[in-house]
């Protein structure tokens, strides 16, 4: 009795320790939002589905009905930015934020959008694009960079590590898929 007890400690010991130490699991894009996010990113040659995903899962962590008291929906559209951006993508008559299908478009548009504003700031031009989508191209115009605000450094900073991750699994998504888009 007392080996068998000592076994299943040893056992339970090393599950713990595998837990405790195995990579984090690699995110992937929501199949149900797969299509969009794919169609989305041919507004403009710059964007790239593990690019828009990356920001997605920063946003929200893929949440349509994530609201922040100052943005609202998958993308994160504040009321304002909306307002300017936001469009009728499914044609069912409303330009819906908590659609996915409406919010994912509108977010591609606009940052094709930030990276012709951002264009000829010197840098990454899509750090800048997110940085603006984050505080707003006024702050990324007027540093001629990305602003001294930590919360949209932070946002960059996540959002360009999770680009790489969103890489591998989106290959292995589309590699999975009976006939792969082009993207």
């Amino acid at each position: 009795m007392g080996l068998a007890l000592g076994a299943v400690l040893v056992a339970a010991f090393l599950g713990a320790v595998w837990w405790l130490t195995r990579p984090p699991a690699l995110p992937t894009i929501p199949t149900q939002y797969l299509a969009t996010v794919q169609s989305a990113t041919k507004t403009c040659p710059e964007l790239s589905v593990p690019m828009l995903a990356a920001q997605l899962d920063a946003e929200s962590h893929w949440n349509p009905q994530a609201d922040s008291g100052k943005a609202q929906g998958i993308a994160q559209f504040s009321p304002s930015t909306w307002a300017e951006w936001g469009k009728d993508y499914t044609g069912d008559g409303k330009a819906d934020v908590w659609n996915p299908a409406d919010a994912i478009p509108a977010q591609a548009a606009y940052m094709c959008h930030l990276l012709k504003e951002v264009k000829g700031i010197p840098g990454d031009p899509t750090q800048l694009a997110l940085a603006a989508y984050n505080a707003g191209s006024r702050p990324v115009l007027k540093a001629q960079g990305i602003p001294q605000i930590p919360e949209t450094q932070n946002y960059v900073n996540r959002i360009e590590a999770l680009i790489p991750k969103y890489t591998q699994t989106y290959a292995k998504q589309i590699s999975a898929s009976p006939s792969p888009p082009r993207n």
